[in-house]
């Protein structure tokens, strides 16, 4: 007899699913009955929102969505963060979990893992919460929570399976799985749209993540339109070292003064947020004349005017612009690319600029790296300039949901979905202590990621903000652990160094031909007290 759960764990493998992050038990039991014999790899975090943050990470590496396996009650709890990253940065990611028998659901008896409403719970962050409540209910419900992968913006999504229902025998008949394409912009908006390109004179791109699988297609039409490329955080690497690109946030004022002085402004995948556009909260966003925005979501364009809105995958629409558009590029474009650059650089100041010459030499030492962080000063350094070697090689928490604790299991999620690229993880001495535990994970599993811990003593940039804001400084000065003992610990080689770009590049370059996870500590200037 095969059960449901054995049914479901086959089904998933028929999707395309080879790996998932889950922590058995006694409510996922009959879903771990299958998963020996499916082929489908098992990665056990140390903890629920471990599994979710490492999902988030596989997805973006692989463009599959990221699955986790999780208990009912407190495991679908601890989760909720990582689904919050993930709906914040449009990560898909189907998270599974368990939940009691179907006859004691809302009875409020206090049966273990027992929560009022479960789903209600997890639509607060997911874009959908489904229960599979028999077997011929299985298949339909797989497919609703795999169909907002493909047909729009993607996000979490979250699919309970009953104690009682997950055991029994599945009857159903088979069924052929189906995916929907995402929405095509139409020929007409295309055509409007590569008219007013046409005639433009100073073109700007701001391109999002949802461009960032459209490198080579995106370089072609920037090169078409002598356009300047400013790349949001999930877009760096598209424009590596391309004269048009522009690598720095759309909140710094050299960039708002690009972007204003455009006669048409591109917005491809981008939904135009302020962790992005507006990083230091003045309440306004960078002004543009003859916006044209494409996304692949109704509801973000509904949220910004435009001139021109087009419903539509940001790749396919990109194609069918480079197809419509034939003229010579503006002249100055490469010019005024190199004149924001030039400008960007110098306005984030020279603290800023020394932190990003740090990641300037580990990319060189590591070249091709993907590039995972979590909310520490290095990666808010490069959150405003940095420009990356690798398509979808940098991403972090430091914007959107901003959870901290991303950074180390996001990493696990990566090198699990890429094995054989080198994976390299910063987070900050605070961030770290979130989820140090995953460091466990990633030994277990012999993952090629050099952990990076960027220590300062501290949680430094909440502690300037308070003193900016007059406050005196309360809780930001947590004592952090000897990272050379957790490393011992750990059984990871361990490494210990400045914050001096060579010094990091000579570590990290023993650290890499090592092979297998390594940890090195990097001492930065301490945070004080003023």
């Amino acid at each position: 007899m095969t059960s449901v759960g054995e049914a479901f764990v086959a089904q998933l493998s028929e999707r395309g699913v080879d790996c998932v992050f889950g922590i058995p038990g006694v409510h996922t039991i009959e879903l771990y009955r299958g998963l020996a014999a499916s082929g489908i790899r098992h990665v056990t975090p140390r903890h629920e929102q471990g599994a979710g943050f490492m999902a988030d990470g596989y997805a973006r590496v692989s463009g599959k969505p990221g699955v986790a396996f999780v208990i009912t009650g407190p495991g679908l709890t601890n989760t909720l963060t990582a689904m919050g990253q993930a709906r914040a940065d449009s990560v898909p990611m189907l998270v599974i979990s368990g939940v009691n028998t179907l006859p004691s659901l809302g009875q409020g008896r206090g049966h273990l893992h027992e929560l009022p409403d479960q789903r209600a719970m997890a639509r607060t962050v997911a874009l959908l919460s489904e229960r599979v409540e028999s077997a011929d209910e299985l298949a339909p419900m797989l497919a609703r929570v795999f169909e907002p992968f493909h047909s729009g913006r993607p996000g979490p999504t979250h699919l309970e399976i009953p104690l009682d229902v997950a055991g029994a025998p599945y009857t159903a008949e088979a069924q052929v799985c189906s995916e929907t394409a995402p929405p095509s912009p139409s020929a007409e908006q295309i055509a409007k749209a590569a008219a007013l390109l046409a005639q433009s004179k100073a073109p700007v791109i701001l391109a999002g993540g949802g461009a960032r699988r459209a490198g080579a297609a995106l370089r072609a039409l920037a090169e078409k339109l002598g356009a300047p490329v400013v790349q949001a955080v999930n877009a760096r690497g598209l424009m590596f070292e391309h004269p048009l690109g522009v690598p720095a946030s759309p909140s710094l004022q050299a960039v708002r003064r690009l972007i204003a002085q455009a006669d048409v402004v591109l917005a491809l995948g981008t939904e135009l947020g302020p962790t992005d556009y507006d990083m230091y909260a003045t309440g306004t966003m960078p002004e543009m004349q003859r916006l044209i925005r494409i996304d692949v979501c109704a509801e973000q364009l509904a949220r910004h005017a435009a001139e021109l809105s087009i419903l539509g995958d940001a790749t396919t629409a990109i194609d069918a612009l480079n197809a419509a558009i034939d003229r010579e590029a503006a002249s100055d474009g490469a010019e005024r690319a190199a004149k924001v650059r030039r400008e960007a650089f110098e306005e984030i100041g020279p603290e800023m600029r020394a932190l990003c010459d740090v990641l300037a030499e580990v990319r060189t030492t590591v070249p091709g790296a993907i590039m995972v962080g979590d909310s520490a000063q290095p990666i808010y350094a490069g959150n405003l300039y940095y420009d990356h070697d690798r398509p979808g090689g940098w991403f972090n928490a430091a914007t959107g949901f901003g959870a901290l604790g991303y950074g180390i299991p996001a990493a696990i999620g990566a090198a699990a979905a890429a094995p054989d690229t080198p994976v390299i993880c910063i987070a900050g001495d605070g961030g770290a202590q979130f989820s140090l535990p995953e460091l466990m994970c990633a030994v277990q599993e012999n993952l090629s990621i050099c952990f990076m811990i960027w220590n300062n003593h501290g949680y430094q940039e909440i502690a300037t903000s308070m003193q900016d804001a007059g406050v005196s400084v309360v809780g930001c000065d947590p004592t952090p652990p000897d990272f050379a003992a957790v490393a011992q610990s750990c059984g990871l080689p361990f490494w210990r160094c400045g914050p001096e770009p060579e010094a990091v590049a000579d570590a990290l370059r023993t650290a890499t031909a090592q092979g297998g996870p390594t940890l090195i500590e990097i001492q930065a200037q301490p945070f004080l007290r003023q």
